[in-house]
């Protein structure tokens, strides 16, 4: 048995590593260079990848006008939804590369270098190595890609190259040990992340690209040793970033600029604490009412919470919301095996959803809709892609006949956003 295999607490983890670095100057240091640097375009495969960031544009068009536009008002960067992650293979690799194609025609029209990066699932799902090849194929050659799924605000690490998902006791469990590694879609076997490259390339990439910066690199060596750890590796390789807290991340950025400034370039497969990091963009604390502008009034519509996730945190979290608001909170349940055996009365099921959570949302009372939480697998890839799409258009169809306008709307639903917008 490998260390990949066990599960540790996250103290035990760092009694065995040097300690993090204690600065707050970090992320102002990677601030004063940003306007110097290539605009960052975030291809982000599912519409959840802005949770880090703030004051960005979201844009869910790529016509040249627009990225065009873009190119000239933004100073940092920018994400586009591509929500490729709901696509079979090949319909996200042609994606892919017709976004690529018309943001590098765009950046030439607007005369602005840019660099891709790929933000996709902190736990591992997506179309790897698939959208990078293709992201590479369009725009250039590049020295390497760098991967770092860290993700501090949702618990996921990255230590020794193992990728850790921590569970409500706080453990770290190793992210093949995981409901999100048996995905039917995009399952995975391996939590060390040089056997899931290799796993996840079908062998197509081996053993020797795949490099690493440790957090022995990041602490003890600090953003020199980076630097100079990227400008030896070869061309080619895929480079894994270990992290545990914003400052290990914070350190690799500095050394990826200086890397960078001696004329290395990147492709990025990461998670979202990297484009907020990368972009030098400071934390906020969560939005009151107020800032949000929303109507408190007691004549006031109710507002609606819709989840379509079926991942057991999200059924944790519907149950500690449920228990805590009580009957206060109206609960609409939506079958998915009624969605998928009975499409033709589907219509009418959503109808009758949205026709109830109406009544309730027009005399104040707040609305949960939510999908039921048994989950329904496929062994086929096309299939289980399927089932998400017949559930997705479901809880839009229900937004759609839904009436009046809710006071505020909280989505849980991967798809969702990004088909509403679109």
């Amino acid at each position: 048995m490998t260390v990949s295999n066990y599960i540790v607490s996250l103290a035990e983890a760092q009694t065995r590593l040097p300690p993090p670095v204690a600065s707050s100057r970090l992320l102002e240091q990677i601030d004063q260079q940003v306007e110097q640097l290539p605009i960052l375009v975030v291809l982000d495969d599912d519409p959840t990848g802005t949770q880090t960031c703030h004051g960005i544009n979201v844009l869910t068009v790529w016509d040249d006008a627009t990225l065009v536009e873009e190119f000239h008002t933004c100073d940092r960067g920018f994400f586009i939804l591509t929500n490729s992650r709901a696509l079979p293979t090949a319909e996200a690799r042609k994606l892919i590369s017709d976004i690529c194609t018309a943001v590098k025609k765009a950046a030439v029209q607007a005369q602005k270098t840019f660099e891709i990066v790929l933000r996709g699932d902190s736990t591992l799902r997506g179309h790897f190595p698939d959208e990078p090849q293709i992201a590479e194929e369009v725009i250039r050659k590049v020295d390497g890609w760098i991967l770092a799924p860290f993700f501090r605000q949702g618990g996921r690490f990255t230590i020794d190259d193992v990728h850790y998902v921590a569970d409500a006791e706080g453990n770290l469990v190793p992210a093949a040990q995981t409901i999100f590694a048996k995905d039917a879609t995009f399952g995975y076997t391996s939590s060390n992340l040089i056997d899931y490259v290799v796993e996840k390339s079908n062998g197509s990439i081996p053993r020797h690209r795949v490099q690493s910066i440790s957090l022995h690199d990041i602490r003890e060596g600090g953003v020199s040793a980076v630097a100079e750890r990227l400008l030896k590796f070869a061309q080619g390789s895929i480079i894994i970033v270990n992290a545990i807290v914003d400052t290990d991340l914070e350190i690799f950025v500095l050394g990826l600029l200086q890397a960078k400034s001696a004329g290395r370039n990147y492709i990025y497969r990461t998670g979202a604490a990297f484009v907020s990091t990368r972009l030098a963009i400071r934390p906020k604390p969560p939005l009151s009412a107020g800032d949000l502008g929303l109507n408190t009034e007691a004549s006031s519509p109710g507002g609606l919470i819709i989840a379509g996730s079926y991942v057991s945190k999200t059924t944790d979290q519907l149950q500690s919301l449920t228990s805590g608001r009580g009957p206060a909170l109206k609960v609409i349940t939506l079958d998915v095996e009624s969605l998928l055996n009975n499409t033709e009365s589907s219509y009418s099921t959503v109808l009758s959803a949205s026709d109830e959570a109406g009544k309730y949302i027009s005399d104040g009372q707040d609305v949960l809709i939510m999908t039921s939480r048994r989950l329904v697998s496929s062994h086929d890839e096309l299939s289980g892609l399927q089932i998400g799409s017949i559930v997705s258009n479901a809880l839009v169809l229900f937004l759609r006949l839904l009436i009046p306008r809710p006071r505020y709307i909280i989505a849980k639903a991967s798809c969702l956003l990004c088909k509403t917008m679109m």
